[in-house]
């Protein structure tokens, strides 16, 4: 088998894609005191080919100060989500930033049936009020 066989069955084995939305909380906010809430809903897919557990997760939330902040925990939302093949795992959490615009990025721990751990990558999505960016 060639080293790119080999990559690719474990692409196909651990494959967790990751999609987000995100929404501006207006009524928990407070412009003038530099106070902005964003809500954000994942989507967890198991696009691979054996379950996975979500063990753990870590964020980097970035402000438009160059601010950042670390967040590192178990599960997500209090839960340890387990995603046959095919499966998916919805959740909606939020941020609070002291400038209008920002951006998230992160990954998630996994652990595969096979105990294969791996991580889940959180492409970076920006955070920001409607219209605040065209």
């Amino acid at each position: 088998m060639s080293q790119d066989s080999d990559e690719d069955a474990v692409l196909n084995n651990y494959n967790i894609q990751v999609t987000v939305s995100t929404q501006y909380i207006e009524a928990e906010s407070n412009p003038e005191a530099s106070r902005f809430v964003f809500a954000y809903t994942i989507k967890i897919e198991n696009k691979g080919d054996i379950a996975a557990k979500l063990i753990s997760r870590h964020w980097i939330i970035t402000d438009a100060n160059n601010r950042i902040q670390e967040v590192k925990g178990k599960g997500v939302i209090g839960e340890q989500p387990y995603l046959r093949p095919g499966e998916s795992f919805e959740y909606t959490s939020g941020t609070m930033m002291e400038t209008p615009v920002g951006s998230m990025q992160g990954t998630y721990q996994m652990v595969a049936d096979d105990e294969h751990h791996f991580d889940a990558i959180i492409d970076p999505f920006t955070l920001a009020l409607p219209r605040m960016l065209n």
